[in-house]
Formats: structure tokens, C-alpha cells, sequence
């Protein structure tokens, strides 16, 4: 102990606890705060500062004389918790009975089957009338207790329950909490670890969002997160807890399960990972109360009159907290009690089998309950942090008990089947065992009474989804909101983020949807021409705007309101899609369907967020993904790690999302409004992916063929055709701003080889790839039956020449169709690294520029016969390609 640690005069200090304990008897804990708080500032005025710590003792936040009363039976909830137990474990070795891949997880719920249950009986409340209901994000491994749970209330069947993990006939469970796959039941997909986290950050985020707008009361919902300690590694879990405390989102509970262990071992084996928690925690602004031990540690730290089991308990670290519970009483007694004499003493008259049952926080209904309480009731306008001590594969024993390998638990032996039994109290025979059989009382027993009762109190059954909705009214293309983008730009130039913008505008402006429009965007705004929507809609934020802005005389002055809009999240991809999917299933949430428009970089999009991506694919979310500053080519400078040309490769791997290259503005307001339409008004479950640029361009008047609208949505349309009276066509395929390139090609080859054109807009390689899969799957189930022909087969169908397609992202982007492409088909695109330079340069570096694509023309032209090969030496030389040049891919 250093100097200034020592106690010099220990007369003076019990002065200074005695008056210290006087004040809080007689004037309570604020006084003593006070004081307090005067005297550290009387030190720092001083220059000197207090010894600090944002971690506290290895014990109960709450003390016993302040813990809330569980007030419901509590023979009987065990009674019901170790039936929700047994069946859980059943559930998962039955299934491997049958088939031993189908695998499951038994130690993560054992661990927390307390801290679900004391919510399940007391705090998480279904929707009922007006009110809404609270949000459990459930963790992802403990699915096989839930799911027992709803099988003792009568919600599934023994069947269902008995097909877990065997879904493809339609009878079965889902792995994990899955709302694609069971609509009616899981709100939200958590297993991913780390996306159950900051999505109920966000999801708080946006409940506060609707309330401060006047949209959707919040009234007293919370928000419950149930994640494990393991999990908390992951940089989603903890990346936006300040959020939170800045925010003061006091709706918001995270109850963390501190069982000490992840997949292989420990969390922190030389450490405490509730410590290291607790300071992350505490200093992002959050409550933070700490469950560690149950009620039958209450007397021994009664007779700790010196603080020596406190001090002890501060120095384990939580590989040795394992072994506690792994090896047994004896080997506690020894290694913990057995370090100092006074410690040892107070175990004396406690057998081994006494000390082993000395229980941790999380297994303690009372101890977890009043954490619950306290969280519930005395936030003080922070989002709170529970958490809780527990033992991973509590009860199974030997089996698995603590141990390394318990997350891996699929079955237990005969031997702790029967000890399991008996520790739980499960009526059935050694005989019964064998089978493994679910249990469930008869609906008048006891404890099925019981169990309607408590739920009855709390609105019903959770987890429950609602996934209909009431239809909104969507505009029609050619209203106010997009009949200006179908004249296009009357011979001005603009981007196709310009043009998105004004559309976005209109449609803020729209009486039925106006209102529901939630722009969201990182810290982008002005790179994509959104500056002027700060004044007319507003920042959103819980506080309002509590400065004036540096540029307040500027007309698009910065404006923040606690009624804004706008959801700007900062320089947080992860946050902000966790903020558009919040508002992309507020329908399910919160019985109001929002519009959101997240507009990104398109780069940092699915690249950076495809996990949160494909988790809105599953929470059936609707809304639009705006990918800014797309392609491999269309942003000048940025290079390597700006350039995007693979985004809706990385889409077209959600099976719901729907994805759109649009290169005029016309196309644009097409797709938006046909995606309103089926989102909002038909309720098709999916969500949109649409890429914009920021090269400016002249956009022209939507064609007045009928066939346009329908090819731009189910993904091409004939654009035009060059030099309709050539003897020889090729067929031109672009999308994005690739396609001026192909237009300019088609100029080319008439003008310099007298060379026709039939020039193709792609809006969709996407859309056509899936048209063409479901035509040919019908095909295969359908023998008797004429075939359906792909979309862009019916297309080219009848064309003369060769088909040529460039984009600006990787050539299996066009690739993808060649199959349904009834000629020959040669595909440009931007493979390998990006690189700064002008679009000019970069285009011809990536080979996809206009003398490009009529140089892939004419060499398929020579294939077929149709030229002579020296005609592509000309041309190499007249457009400058040298034979030499370096491979895009590799250079």
C-alpha cells in the first residue's frame, strides 16, 4: 500500500464514517452525494485530484435492504422454470436422436433460464389495445427455452416442438429466432452475435424517434436486450452504447449473461469481463447494476465484518471463477475460502455440498427480479445495463456443467438425464427417460393456471409479431412527386443523385406519405446535395438544438430538432442501417409503417453492413437502400477503397432484396414509385437497393412506349436503336452510367463502320438473373406444359448480331444472364482494384469506355464471319488501345 493509502490516523477517520453514516440517516443519500461531490470539487480547485474508478466492488449493485419484493409464488416458478428446462433439453436431444447433425444448444439457456423467466413473469408485456407492447431481442442460442415455454402455454405443439430444426416439411422450428421463418412469432433475428445489440439500440432510438415527432406515443415500452458476455467482443455490441447515454434513451434494458465462457472457453480467464462491463458501461452514461451472488451468500457477507471475502472476491479472476463451479464444494473451500484463516472460519459449518450450492446472482430469481425492478422504475433518464453472474450449462452437471466444451452440449448420458431429473424435480421414470419424452401438466394443473395467469396480467404470450399491416396510399409515377423526373432534366445537366434528391422531396411534400418519409444518412449529407433538406425537415434529436449554428445566415443552415425528420447518425454505416431497419419494420413494432430512405456511400454499404443487410432480409423490412457515389468509375479521385463495383453482387444475395442500376431519372422514378406501391400498398415482402451517381449528365424525356415502364421494372427496356438501316446490328447492353458509354459506342460503330444498334437500358441485371432462374425451375416442374420464356430471352429474342453488355461493376454482374441470352455474348466490366484519375481515364484503365465496348463489338463480329480481322487493328489504332496494356484485374 503506498503512503498516501496508509491510514495515519485512524481516530479521525471513524470521526469522519461516523458523521458520514449520520448524514445519510438523518438526511438521506442526496445530502451525502452533495457533500460529497463539494469536497471533491474542493480538492480539484486545489489542483489534486480523487483516486477514481468506474468499477465497483465484486458484488450486488443493490443491497439487500433496497431490493424490491418478487411478489409472485415462488415454489411455483421454479416448479414452471425447471419444466421450461426440461423440455428445452428434450426439444434439442430428440432431434439429435433422430439425426445427429441437426445439433442445438442446451448450456447458454440453462444459464439464463432465470433472467428470461423472472421477465417472462413479471416485465415483458404483449400488446394490448393501445399499447404496443415492450421488444425482446432474445439471444439467438437460447431459442430451445423459449420455445418450451410457449409449448407449456399452449402456443405449439408437441409435434412442432418435436421437428425442431426440421423445417422443410413446414412442420418445424426454426434454429434460432428467425421472424422469415416463423412471421407470427420471433420479432426480431439475434443469432448473428453482436446485431441483436445495436439493432435494439437503434430500435430505442427510433421508439423515442415516433413519440418526439407526435407519430406513435412511446407511453412506458421498453426495449430488453439479452445478449451474452462472449458476445460483447463483437464491435456492433458495444460501438454505439454511447448512443444510448447521449440519447438518454431510458427505455432501453440490456441484460448481459455473464456465464464467464464463449464458444471454447472463458470470456476473460485472467480478467473479470463484469468488470471490464461495468467501466464500459458506466462510461458511456448507462446504469449499470450488477447481479454476481444469490441470497445464499447474503449471511456470509453479513459475517464479512472486515471486508476479507470482499477482498478475495475482488482479486479472482474469471478462470478461477470456473473452476469453482467445474470442480466442485471441496475445491471452492480449498481455492477460495481456504486463503485466509478469518475467510475459512465463516464456511466451518457449511458442508462441501452447502458451499457448492451457494448460488450466483443470475440464478436467483429474488436478486434478479429487484435488478429488473430498479431498471424498470429508477432509469433516471439513462438506458440501463444488467449484469448477471451465471454458471454456462447450469444443471447439466457433469455433462457440462462449467466446462469448456459446454457450448457444444447436444445430449446428456442416462447418468445426468437422471440427475438432471432429479435436481429439477420432472416426474418420470428411469423407464421414460429412455425416450426422452416432453412433459407438460394437464391445462387444470397448478402450474398451467398459473402460467395464464401471470401472462394474462402482462397482455398475453411474447414473443408474438404482428406482420400485416393497414395499407398506405401510394402515389401514382405520374404525380407531383415524380412527373417532373419523367420529363427529365430539359437539357440541363444533372446527377442521378440530384435527381433521386428531388424526388425525395416531392414526396416529403406528399399528403398521404409526407409524414412517414424518414430520411437517414451517416455524415454524408452534402455529398450527396441533401444539405437543404437540414432547414426544411430537421435534424432529429432527443434534445432539440441547444446552440446556433456557424452557418445560421446561410439559407441551408445545419438544424436540429428534437421533431426532425432527418436521421443523421454520424460517421456509423452500422448505425445507421441499424437505424433504417428500426424504421423499416416500425409496421411490425410499432402498428405505424415509416418510409425509410437510407442514403450511403454505396461502397461502405453492403461491404461494410451485409450481416445487418441480410437481417432485414429476415425481419422482412421494408424501405430503400440508396447507394451514393456508385461504380467502379463514376467518382473521381477517391480510388482503391472508394470505388464500388461489386454492391449488387453483395445485394443479390438476399433473397428480398430487389436491386435497380437506374441511369436516367425517369427509370429512377419508375422503380421508387412501383416500390412504394409494392411494399406499402401490395405488402410484398421485400425492400429495395437502387445505386445513384454523382456524374452529371443531360436526362431525357421518358419514352412513350408502353413496354418502358414494365421493362424498366422487371429489369430491361430497348432505349433506342442506332442506324436502323445497317446491314449489320449488334445488340448494346449498359446500365448505371455505363450506359451514355454504350450509347456512344452505338455512335461510333455507325459513324466509323456503318454499324447498327439495338441499345439496351438494364436496370436490373438482378431482377433479370431471378426472372430467368423461376422461368426455368417452371419449366423443370412443369414437362406436360409450354415453356415460359426469360424475360430477356422474350427481349433479344428475334435480334440480329451479337449481344455486348458493359457496367461499372465486375463483369459476373452481366455475366449472370449469358444463359438466357439467345446469341453470342461477350460481358465488359470493372474487375480488380479502383485507383484514382479522372472517369475518362478510369473507364479506359477498366476497359468499359465507349471504344471499348465497339471494339468488343467488332470482335465478335469477326467471329461470326461478319468481318475481317484487320478491321479490329484499325480500330485498336484509331481509338488508341494498345495490345500491351496492363490486365485491370491484376495492375
Amino acid at each position: 500500500m503506498s503512503l498516501e493509502m496508509q491510514d495515519i490516523d485512524p481516530v479521525e477517520t471513524q470521526e469522519w464514517l461516523d458523521a458520514l453514516e449520520s448524514v445519510l440517516e438523518h438526511e438521506g443519500e442526496p445530502r451525502m452525494k452533495f457533500l460529497l461531490t463539494k469536497l471533491a470539487d474542493r480538492l480539484r480547485n486545489e489542483g489534486s485530484q480523487l483516486p477514481i474508478s468506474i468499477t465497483t466492488p465484486h458484488r450486488n449493485t443493490i443491497p439487500v435492504h433496497r431490493e424490491a419484493r418478487m411478489p409472485g409464488d415462488l415454489f411455483m416458478e421454479r416448479r414452471i422454470r425447471s419444466l421450461i428446462r426440461w423440455n428445452a433439453v428434450a426439444m434439442v436431444m430428440r432431434a439429435n436422436k433422430k439425426n445427429a447433425g441437426i445439433g442445438g444448444h442446451i448450456s447458454s439457456f440453462m444459464s439464463s433460464a432465470t433472467l428470461y423467466d423472472v421477465g417472462f413473469n413479471y416485465f415483458f408485456r404483449a400488446p394490448q389495445g393501445d399499447f404496443e407492447g415492450d421488444l425482446v431481442y432474445i439471444q439467438g442460442h437460447s431459442a430451445p427455452g423459449v420455445y418450451s415455454r410457449a409449448f407449456l402455454e399452449g402456443r405449439l405443439s408437441e409435434n412442432q416442438l418435436d421437428h425442431f430444426r426440421q423445417e422443410v416439411d413446414g412442420e418445424g422450428l426454426s434454429s434460432y429466432p428467425h421472424p422469415w421463418l416463423m412471421p407470427d412469432f420471433w420479432q426480431f433475428p439475434t443469432v448473428s452475435m453482436g446485431l441483436g445489440p445495436i439493432q435494439a439500440i437503434y430500435q430505442a432510438h427510433v421508439m423515442k424517434y415516433l413519440d418526439s415527432r407526435e407519430q406513435k406515443a412511446m407511453q412506458d415500452r421498453k426495449v430488453w436486450c439479452f445478449m451474452g458476455d462472449g458476445e460483447s467482443d463483437e464491435p456492433e455490441s458495444l460501438g454505439a452504447i454511447s448512443l444510448a447515454g447521449r440519447e438518454k434513451l431510458d427505455n432501453l434494458i440490456f441484460v448481459i449473461n455473464c456465464n464467464l465462457q464463449r464458444l471454447d472457453g472463458p470470456v476473460r480467464g485472467n480478467g473479470r469481463i463484469m468488470d471490464e462491463l461495468e467501466g464500459v458501461f458506466r462510461g458511456a452514461g448507462w446504469n449499470v447494476i450488477k447481479v454476481v451472488w444469490g441470497r445464499f451468500w447474503d449471511p456470509l457477507f453479513e459475517k464479512d465484518r472486515h471486508g476479507v471475502m470482499q477482498k478475495h472476491m475482488d482479486e479472482v479472476v474469471d478462470g478461477e471463477y470456473q473452476n469453482y463451479k467445474a470442480l466442485g464444494g471441496a475445491y471452492t473451500r480449498e481455492h477460495f475460502f481456504g486463503k485466509d484463516p478469518e475467510l475459512k472460519a465463516m464456511v466451518e459449518d457449511l458442508t462441501d455440498e452447502d458451499i457448492m450450492r451457494l448460488n450466483r446472482g443470475g440464478h436467483d430469481p429474488y436478486k434478479v427480479y429487484a435488478a429488473y425492478h430498479e431498471a424498470v422504475h429508477n432509469a433516471n433518464g439513462r438506458p440501463t445495463v444488467i449484469l448477471a453472474h451465471t454458471v454456462k450449462g447450469y444443471g447439466i452437471g457433469e455433462d457440462g456443467e462449467a466446462k469448456n466444451d459446454t457450448h457444444s452440449v447436444k445430449s446428456l448420458q442416462l447418468a445426468g438425464l437422471k440427475k438432471f431429473r432429479d435436481r429439477f424435480g420432472i416426474p418420470l421414470t428411469d423407464e421414460q427417460l429412455e425416450t426422452v419424452p416432453f412433459y407438460k401438466p394437464a391445462d387444470d394443473s397448478p402450474e398451467m393456471r398459473y402460467m395464464r395467469e401471470i401472462r394474462g396480467r402482462l397482455g398475453g404470450s411474447l414473443p408474438q409479431r404482428r406482420k400485416d399491416f393497414t395499407q398506405l396510399t401510394t402515389p401514382e409515377v405520374q404525380d407531383k412527386s415524380f412527373a417532373a423526373m419523367l420529363k427529365g432534366s430539359n437539357g440541363r445537366e444533372i446527377s442521378s443523385t440530384m435527381a433521386f434528391v428531388r424526388i425525395l422531396n416531392g414526396l416529403v411534400k406528399d399528403t398521404h406519405l409526407g409524414e412517414r418519409i424518414v430520411p437517414i444518412i451517416p455524415d454524408e449529407a452534402r455529398t450527396f446535395g441533401m444539405e437543404g433538406m437540414f432547414r426544411q425537415l430537421g435534424i432529429y434529436t432527443s434534445e432539440g438544438q441547444k446552440y446556433k449554428p456557424v452557418d445560421a445566415d446561410q439559407i441551408m443552415f445545419y438544424r436540429e430538432d428534437k421533431q426532425g425528420q432527418i436521421l443523421e447518425e454520424g460517421i456509423s454505416e452500422a448505425g445507421a442501417m441499424s437505424a433504417w431497419i428500426a424504421a423499416a419494420t416500425s409496421y411490425s413494432n410499432h402498428n405505424y409503417p415509416l418510409v425509410p430512405f437510407y442514403v450511403f456511400y454505396s461502397m461502405f454499404g453492403f461491404q461494410r453492413i451485409g450481416d445487418l443487410a441480410w437481417a432485414a432480409g429476415d425481419l422482412q423490412a421494408r424501405g430503400f437502400l440508396i447507394g451514393g457515389t456508385a461504380g467502379r468509375t463514376t467518382l473521381n479521385g477517391e480510388g482503391l477503397q472508394h470505388q464500388d463495383g461489386h454492391s449488387h453482387l453483395l445485394a443479390a444475395t438476399i433473397p428480398n432484396c430487389r436491386t435497380y442500376d437506374p441511369t436516367y431519372s425517369y427509370e429512377l422514378a419508375v422503380i421508387i414509385q412501383d416500390g412504394l406501391k409494392r411494399m406499402y400498398q401490395d405488402q410484398e415482402n421485400c425492400f429495395y437497393y437502387l445505386t445513384v451517381m454523382n456524374e452529371n449528365y443531360v436526362h431525357p424525356e421518358m419514352p412513350t412506349d408502353e413496354c418502358v415502364r414494365d421493362g424498366i421494372i422487371k429489369g430491361m427496356y430497348l432505349l433506342k436503336t442506332q442506324a436502323p438501316e445497317a446491314k449489320l446490328k449488334v445488340q448494346l447492353l449498359g446500365s448505371g452510367t455505363i450506359l451514355r458509354e454504350v450509347e456512344a459506342a452505338a455512335d461510333l460503330l455507325a459513324e466509323d463502320f456503318g454499324i447498327g444498334a439495338d441499345i439496351w437500358s438494364v436496370t436490373s441485371f438482378n431482377e433479370l438473373r431471378r426472372d430467368a432462374l423461376a422461368a426455368e425451375r417452371w419449366n423443370l416442374l412443369h414437362p406436360q406444359e409450354a415453356p415460359r420464356q426469360a424475360f430477356i430471352s422474350q427481349q433479344l429474342s428475334g435480334r440480329t448480331g451479337p449481344a455486348i453488355a458493359a457496367t461499372d461493376y465486375m463483369k459476373l454482374f452481366a455475366d449472370q444472364v449469358r444463359a438466357y441470352v439467345p446469341m453470342a455474348y461477350r460481358v465488359l466490366g470493372t474487375d480488380g482494384y479502383g485507383r484514382s484519375d479522372t472517369r475518362e481515364k478510369l473507364r479506359h484503365f477498366f476497359e468499359v469506355d465507349r471504344y471499348f465496348v465497339a471494339l468488343a463489338a467488332l470482335t465478335e463480329l469477326v467471329k461470326a464471319g461478319d468481318l475481317e480481322a484487320e478491321v479490329l487493328t484499325q480500330a485498336m489504332q484509331k481509338y488508341g488501345i494498345q495490345a500491351d496494356k496492363c490486365d485491370p484485374l491484376y495492375c
